[in-house]
């Protein structure tokens, strides 16, 4: 079982500002949509309460430290390995070979260690921001796979699909 992180990264690291994105990539959805359907997708509470809703065809996991915590079309997570747990039930269910983990940034944090891809739209703006995506390690990660695109009319910014492979596994 592949765990996957995707996330958007400006030059400067920034994933956010004051709790939402500080761009626009519309043309990014589509992409996203394809790495995530189908497929238990993990995110923090912050990270759902964004998005406003569950996202259609996906398990969505939603890990917070509030035992309180319920929103409908969810399942919540009080930890990292009742998600990792959840997630991996969910994705035998549907024969999924990968979890997709989308944010934020503690999420990702947890994660990482565990990750075996990371798919990075790297967006060509230095916005301001108060939450930041690590460097990529070099020594850890290998670049796979890179392609570069223009902004299109919906965009507020150039960006590359990236793709990183894990170091010395499979």
């Amino acid at each position: 079982m592949e765990i996957v992180l995707i996330v958007a990264v400006a030059e400067n690291g920034v994933i956010g500002a004051s709790g939402a994105m500080p761009w626009r990539l519309k043309s990014d959805m589509a992409r996203f949509k394809a790495l995530t359907t189908g497929r238990p997708v993990v995110m923090g509470r912050k990270t759902f309460v964004t998005i406003g809703r569950p996202l259609p065809g996906r398990t969505n996991i939603v890990v917070t430290r509030d035992v309180g915590f319920r929103a409908g079309g969810v399942v919540v997570a009080n930890s990292f390995a009742d998600a990792r747990a959840i997630a991996t039930g969910d994705a035998l269910r549907r024969f999924a070979t990968e979890i997709a983990v989308i944010g934020g940034a503690e999420i990702y944090a947890q994660w990482m260690e565990d990750a075996d891809r990371l798919e990075i739209t790297e967006v060509h703006a230095r916005p301001d921001g108060d939450t930041r995506f690590p460097p990529v390690d070099p020594t850890a990660w290998e670049e796979v796979a890179r392609v570069r695109n223009p902004a299109g009319p919906h965009d507020s910014a150039d960006f590359s699909y990236v793709t990183f492979r894990r170091r010395g596994k499979r």
